[in-house]
């Protein structure tokens, strides 16, 4: 466990930011991997991989709900010193995983095949897909374990391991796609279906070196059986932090959405370009989003602690880097768009568009900084329904008017990105104001000490004696 209520702030920031960088990025080269080889085996299967990869985005929600519930509860005991509370909301919520997880499992044999057919335009799309999901399902199932265990780890200031766990799988994941999927070495080639079982046993084994730490090296929170008994309340104390922050996992969703149908007028190389513009502005922001999440479990343990001021001095150093490194990111978007979406397409008015995309959206980039840090405190303080309320606002401003927009006769891409700038400042400084709110209730500033006056002693008077 790592006392975070002590020591340089911005040392523990800096400690913590860059492994959940690496663990952010080997995360994007798990989703990139499997569609890497299963580009050889035709248009239907990179297609319905694909889609059914957008299947996981909505079991992600969920996993965000039990990864930011455990993280706050977890921050909060560490600061009061009560390692029995931390232990008993790390056990519980490795109940709610479990359950998570076969919830996922019978959701997803039930309706990997319906939701193709939903979203995949021919047959040969749909059977792709489905394959590939029943084959990856395990793997969505697992993480639940996966993000209870890391969490816990963040929330005690421990990074390390997760983020090796993290890029050991994906190792194995890189190592195991071509052997199952064209039959390297084997002669058996399981094409989409390999995929999926590459994904599977890549997770199987991280959930297997989280829990051998958890079981030799961990010694703050543990595996107590005695405490894997359904405790509603606890479920309930997890779920009001978690609950919220996926729901804003489902807003960003639903940005995204509106961001491909408006675009849609355009063509496929519009739309092409706005998922590769996209992909790599989320690459981009991930340092400044590290920080942010390097900053939750400081501000939860100094507010379990009743340090208040430490609290807002945890903002006030996690914002002022995160725009530094926004800044930075966006001179480069700005000055070199083409050097950062180098590689990924070799079509011209796809790789314009993305160009345009990254040169407009990246002006945006200091905004969502803050946005990362104000969500990321919210988290700490154990409160996220104001993040629901400025993503929803979010979506309202810009999702409504881009739909709008998009029906006017001179009506142009750059638009609704134009939008975008605006509605991300307005939800920053919806995320400003709210955050102060929450300060001003939550963080109790420390009684003022008063000076006692000096208490002067009344003159003895000796009695006066009567002659006899």
């Amino acid at each position: 466990m790592r006392d975070l209520t002590r020591g340089s702030i911005v040392s523990h920031i800096l400690h913590m930011a860059p492994p959940i960088v690496v663990g952010m990025i080997t995360i994007m080269l798990c989703q990139l991997v499997d569609l890497y080889f299963v580009s050889s085996l035709g248009e239907a299967a990179i297609a319905g991989v694909a889609a059914a990869g957008n299947a996981g985005f909505l079991v992600n929600a969920l996993m965000q709900v039990l990864g930011v519930g455990t993280v706050a509860l977890i921050a909060h005991a560490v600061g009061r010193k009560d390692r029995d509370d931390a232990n008993l909301v790390f056990n519980q919520s490795v109940v709610l995983s479990v359950l998570f997880g076969l919830l996922t499992l019978v959701a997803g044999f039930a309706l990997s095949r319906p939701y193709m057919r939903a979203v995949a335009a021919d047959d040969a799309t749909v059977e792709a897909g489905t394959v590939y999901l029943l084959w990856f399902m395990p793997a969505l199932a697992l993480q639940f374990a996966t993000q209870v265990m890391a969490s816990a780890l963040r929330a005690t200031g421990i990074v390390r391991p997760s983020m090796l766990v993290q890029v050991l799988a994906v190792v194995i994941n890189i190592a195991l796609a071509p052997v199952l999927i064209s039959g390297w070495g084997t002669g058996h080639a399981l094409g989409v279906a390999g995929a999926g079982l590459a994904s599977s046993i890549a997770v199987f084994i991280g959930v297997l070196m989280l829990l051998a730490y958890f079981l030799k090296l961990e010694r703050y929170v543990a595996f107590r059986p005695a405490q894997w008994q359904p405790q509603l309340r606890q479920w309930k104390r997890i779920l009001n932090v978690g609950l919220p922050a996926g729901g804003e996992f489902v807003m960003i969703f639903i940005i995204m959405a509106v961001g491909y149908y408006v675009l849609s007028v355009f063509g496929p190389a519009a739309q092409a370009g706005f998922g590769i513009g996209t992909r790599v502005l989320g690459l981009i922001q991930m340092p400044a989003l590290a920080i942010a999440l390097a900053a939750g479990p400081i501000a939860g343990q100094n507010f379990g602690a009743g340090n208040g001021e430490r609290v807002r001095e945890t903002f006030v150093k996690a914002a002022l880097i995160a725009t530094a490194v926004m800044i930075i990111f966006m001179i480069l978007a700005q000055l070199g768009p083409g050097l950062l979406l180098a590689g990924f397409s070799n079509d011209r008015e796809t790789m314009a568009v993305a160009s345009l995309f990254l040169r407009i959206v990246s002006l945006n980039m200091v905004a969502q900084g803050l946005i990362f840090t104000c969500s990321s405190m919210f988290q700490g303080l154990g409160n996220t329904k104001p993040v629901l309320w400025s993503s929803a606002t979010r979506v309202l401003t810009y999702s409504l008017p881009s739909i709008w927009l998009s029906t006017w006769p001179g009506f142009r891409m750059e638009h609704v990105w134009y939008l975008s700038i605006a509605t991300t400042t307005l939800q920053a400084g919806m995320s400003l104001w709210l955050l102060h709110r929450e300060f001003s209730k939550r963080l109790v500033p420390p009684p003022r000490e008063t000076v006692a006056e000096p208490v002067v002693a009344e003159p003895v008077v000796p009695p006066v004696r009567e002659p006899a």
